[in-house]
């Protein structure tokens, strides 16, 4: 039997994919990588994570030297302006300059690229554009696409999905939201900032679902605070498109009187799906759930030898950094190591402003699961950095383990979160304790000591509070 081409041929190069195939190179594999798209990165880098962080970062900034900079002493002279052209190219310029790292990287880790779509033929073969290339292994990592709403279109002009969310011409006059999760909620505070009028519309009674419920409730009240409409237990039922926009018709969930809700634009976000069209899964037998997701073992195999899946087209939660770290537990197996991904130390962040972070357990699932725990927390108003900073709403959470003090879970509402969320992450990557937390000196003055006062009021006896 003549070897075949690469040791391992990875299908998409999103986060999961390309780190996957990095990975595996280092570890002195063969591999090719295969992306039907022009630009690597998959759907993170070029339409999603990276340009919406880009956005994020211009819109607060903008909204910042409207309203916020004179409390610090900074005066602006005359109208704040609003270059919708240049903030959108700057957000392209980031995009590509983190297309070139991985292109980069890539050459760099004698990865082969093969641009196309690529489709399973069988156990070993992949064709790309009319030809084979063979492979011991074959990794799917095609990530996920916009789940669509039956009754609303989407154009990609006045009905959009995340994609068409980040290219708007105009700042529109009003746009729905439909969806109260991480995506909907951070474009929707881009738009919101930059001048929209903002309604989210949500089927069920909460935003962010997956996140603790006290999280959630402070985080709806400040976007609330912000500019930001909810209609909560309220679903869509149709679109109708018009010369200038877009009327929508809602049904309560709890049934009563129907009604119209009128916007200019209109922004579908009620979740994503696997994207695993065209890759030819049923002709080889590969196996998927109810839902479309292909079943995998824990070490990621497939229901056929030497096919294997990561990140978005599986189980869990559809983030960047668990497709990345799936990425890297597969290669490691590939190359004869060990690879092992902890779910419970993945954490979710919503970058809006400000920001919202978790990892490990809620309370309402502690609840469910019957678990006794205790409750430490402290609020950003206390920590002289957010009082020097001007960001003094939220909190950090924590939740331990009534009996050991292990920390099952900890969330944070407020500034940065999303970098505060890292050390907590650790703690429960390395089963620490509460009290591990709290004995570690935290530098002064800093966002993070709100996290050590976090820690010692688990037990009773915060310092600054």
């Amino acid at each position: 039997m003549s070897q075949p081409d690469y040791d391992v041929i990875v299908i998409g190069a999103g986060p999961g994919g390309y780190v996957c195939a990095i990975r595996c190179a280092q570890a002195g594999l063969r591999v090719a990588c295969v992306e039907k798209r022009p630009t690597l990165g998959g759907t993170c880098l070029n339409i999603g994570c990276i340009p919406s962080k880009a956005l994020l970062t211009s819109s607060e900034k903008y909204a910042e030297a409207q309203a916020h900079l004179e409390d610090h002493g900074v005066v602006i002279g005359g109208e704040i302006g609003l270059d919708l052209h240049r903030m959108l190219a700057r957000k392209d310029e980031v995009v590509a300059a983190n297309v070139q790292g991985i292109e980069f990287l890539f050459r760099k880790n004698k990865v082969t690229r093969i641009e196309g779509e690529g489709r399973i033929e069988a156990p070993g073969r992949v064709a790309v554009n009319g030809a084979v290339h063979t492979a011991r292994h074959i990794v799917i990592a095609t990530g996920s696409e916009s789940t669509p709403l039956p009754g609303v279109e989407v154009d990609e002009r006045m009905i959009v999905s995340s994609t068409g969310a980040l290219s708007l011409e105009r700042v529109p006059g009003h746009l729905a939201v439909i969806g109260g999760g991480y995506i909907g909620l951070e474009l929707g505070s881009v738009w919101r900032r930059l001048g929209a009028k903002v309604t989210v519309i949500e089927v069920l009674d909460r935003i962010v679902p997956t996140m603790d419920g006290e999280v959630a409730k402070t985080f709806q009240r400040i976007l609330a605070k912000q500019g930001i409409a909810f209609r909560l237990g309220t679903k869509v039922v149709g679109a109708r498109r018009g010369n200038d926009g877009v009327t929508l018709a809602l049904e309560p969930v709890a049934g009563g009187p129907a009604e119209e809700v009128e916007a200019d634009v209109v922004l579908v976000a009620i979740g994503r799906r696997p994207y695993t069209a065209g890759l030819g899964l049923d002709e080889v037998g590969v196996a998927r759930d109810e839902r479309g997701r292909i079943r995998t073992t824990d070490g990621y195999a497939t229901s056929v030898p030497g096919i294997w899946a990561i990140g978005d087209v599986i189980a869990g939660p559809m983030l960047a950094h668990k497709a990345e770290e799936e990425g890297m537990a597969l290669a490691d197996r590939l190359a004869g190591r060990h690879g092992h991904v902890n779910y419970e130390a993945i954490p979710g962040v919503v970058y809006t402003a400000p920001e919202v972070a978790a990892v490990g357990a809620t309370e309402e699932e502690l609840k469910a699961r019957g678990v006794a725990y205790r409750v430490g927390k402290f609020p950003f108003s206390a920590n002289g950095r957010a009082r020097a900073m001007g960001e003094t709403e939220g909190f950090v959470k924590i939740l331990a383990d009534a009996a050991t003090d292990r920390i099952l879970g900890a969330h944070i509402i407020g500034p940065q979160a999303g970098t505060l969320i890292a050390e907590l992450a650790l703690a429960v990557e390395f089963g620490a304790s509460a009290e591990d937390v709290a004995l570690t000196s935290h530098a002064h003055p800093s966002l993070n000591e709100a996290v050590k006062e976090a820690a010692l009021a688990v037990s009773g006896k915060p310092l600054h509070l």
